[in-house]
């Protein structure tokens, strides 16, 4: 039976974090995005976050996006400085192509760093992408 279970593969779907103005605390800070470089459209998706080590944990934020177009991206939510310090999970969960899709996105505690920026396409700004 374990066999008939198909399981796809996530691909051209991506978690990143992007360090922008923020107006309400009048500094930078860290904002979770979504992006989706598929060449069709996802929906239903649900974001399921949370920080943890071990001795600390967050409470755990939930998310819902009804339809990412080809090619798009939304932001998630601001992370917090002090959850910087955590690791920081993501579990992904979306539609596509009459499947259901899942996967587990980490930033792993003390590594959003201004040190570990990269381009970050579609968005077209320095961030980090999770692992």
């Amino acid at each position: 039976m374990k066999k008939d279970i198909e399981i796809p593969v996530v691909k051209d779907v991506y978690l990143a974090l992007i360090q922008e103005w923020n107006d309400d605390f009048l500094e930078k800070k860290w904002n979770a995005y979504i992006l989706n470089d598929r060449d069709t459209p996802i929906d239903m998706v649900l974001v399921v976050s949370k920080g943890y080590d071990e001795h600390r944990k967050t409470s755990t934020m939930r998310h819902s996006i009804a339809i990412m177009a080809t090619k798009s991206y939304a932001k998630i939510e601001l992370i917090q400085d002090d959850v910087l310090e955590l690791n920081n999970e993501f579990f992904v969960t979306f539609f596509a192509d009459g499947k259901l899709y899942e996967r587990k996105f980490l930033f792993e505690k003390d590594t959003i760093t201004e040190g570990n920026l990269v381009d970050i396409p579609i968005i077209h700004k320095p961030g980090i992408f999770a692992k």
